[in-house]
């Protein structure tokens, strides 16, 4: 049997990892590697390696794959194909005709067609939200992130409980504390009036955390969307990925690590406690420890709020200057050793992340870049993409 592959498109292209030319073919194939040969598959384009001086493939054991989508059977063998010009490859090529996810990738036109308002609509649920609250906007952004750190930026955190979903919800880091949901419920319920079965939840998320932003005077990102919504929740993730308020830098440093963020990411995501409030229990030791890395005023008008055996769900503002603006005076905080949070002042208090609090206090336009930067990198963990996930009708729920 011989297949035509000539309409493919096909381009010379590097292997790095073989050093030798190779042929570079539509993202409908893939390479598998073989007998120990090996084959290198970049992003959404297929590399086989090819011997230069004699134009074929250098091993017959370099199986290349070709996708095809929504059909599902087992797989045959193909005997040779016909790759372009008068070159004909005899080597076993394996068809995979299983549902196989494509290389989808997150783009900010992923709903251009499909739903051309569906921004819109959420831009004006989310303005509606935070103008009745303004520490909605806090809450969101807040939201988007203990989504995306745990099982990645899946909405997973939406999810309620039931018989086999342990709700992530009522993991220690979120338990009577995160907030929002019925925000997202809210946009979800809007956009589905309009495209109903195609915007997911974990796009809304991502969304609503950029327009909480803009709302209350923070930055705006290009939001990358497709991504889909999981059917699982990890109550145990949760409680294990997500950074305690109690962690020292290198902990901090690490947790951030762990999901391809960098300690300046870190620094900037932090930037968003300029904005929200806490509960007392999470700074109590704070500014009772007499510590040298409190300002000692900053602890005395902060323990009129939070009694020393009481009052734990009292909350304080993150950001005591301007606690509804979205600007930089969190870092100008945190150098006057006015941080609410341990996790906030270890960001300033002789380590390796002095230099960028520093920087972002002199440099507003660098920390709301930094921002919408980092938040955009952030909703790149770990999405559901192509025939992984669901579209989620309601999202605490699965359909």
């Amino acid at each position: 049997m011989h297949t035509d592959l000539n309409n493919l498109k096909t381009e010379a292209a590097p292997n790095p990892l073989l050093a030798k030319e190779s042929i570079s073919i539509s993202k409908e194939l893939r390479v598998l590697a073989a007998d120990g040969d090996q084959c290198l598959l970049q992003s959404t384009k297929l590399f086989c390696p090819i011997n230069s001086t004699r134009n074929t493939f250098s091993s017959s054991n370099c199986l290349c794959a070709y996708i095809i989508q929504s059909i599902s059977t087992s797989q045959f063998i193909m005997d040779s194909i016909h790759l372009f010009g008068n070159i004909i490859v005899s080597f076993p090529v394996l068809i995979l005709l299983w549902n196989t996810p494509s290389e989808a990738q997150l783009s900010p036109s992923f709903y251009s067609n499909t739903c051309p308002n569906a921004l819109a609509t959420i831009r004006t649920s989310i303005r509606q939200a935070v103008s009745r609250e303004r520490r909605m906007a806090a809450s969101l952004i807040r939201l988007h992130f203990h989504d995306c750190f745990v099982q990645g930026c899946d909405a997973s955190i939406l999810l309620d409980e039931t018989p086999s979903i342990q709700s992530e919800k009522t993991a220690f880091p979120n338990i009577n504390s995160v907030r929002g949901f019925e925000v997202i419920e809210a946009a979800k319920r809007e956009v589905e009036k309009i495209c109903p079965g195609v915007v997911s939840c974990a796009d809304i998320l991502a969304v609503a955390a950029r327009d909480a932003s803009a709302a209350v005077g923070g930055p705006s990102w290009k939001v990358k969307l497709g991504r889909r919504d999981s059917t699982t929740a990890s109550r145990s993730v949760a409680n294990t990925d997500l950074p305690s308020p109690f962690s020292d830098l290198s902990t901090l440093i690490s947790a951030f690590a762990n999901k391809g963020l960098s300690a300046r990411d870190m620094v900037a995501l932090s930037g968003s406690h300029t904005i929200g409030q806490s509960q007392c229990f999470l700074f109590r030791n704070r500014i009772y420890s007499n510590g040298t890395d409190i300002d000692a005023g900053f602890a005395s008008t902060r323990r009129r709020q939070c009694p020393s055996n009481s009052g734990d769900s009292n909350l304080a503002a993150l950001d005591l200057v301007t606690p509804n603006s979205f600007d930089n005076n969190y870092f100008k905080n945190l150098m006057q050793r006015k941080g609410l949070l341990q996790t906030d002042q270890v960001l300033f208090s002789g380590g390796s992340t002095d230099s960028i609090v520093s920087e972002y206090s002199r440099n507003p336009r660098t920390f709301l870049s930094d921002f919408g930067n980092s938040m955009i990198k952030m909703g790149d963990i770990e999405p559901l993409t192509g025939q992984n996930g669901i579209i989620r009708r309601i999202c605490s729920a699965i359909n």
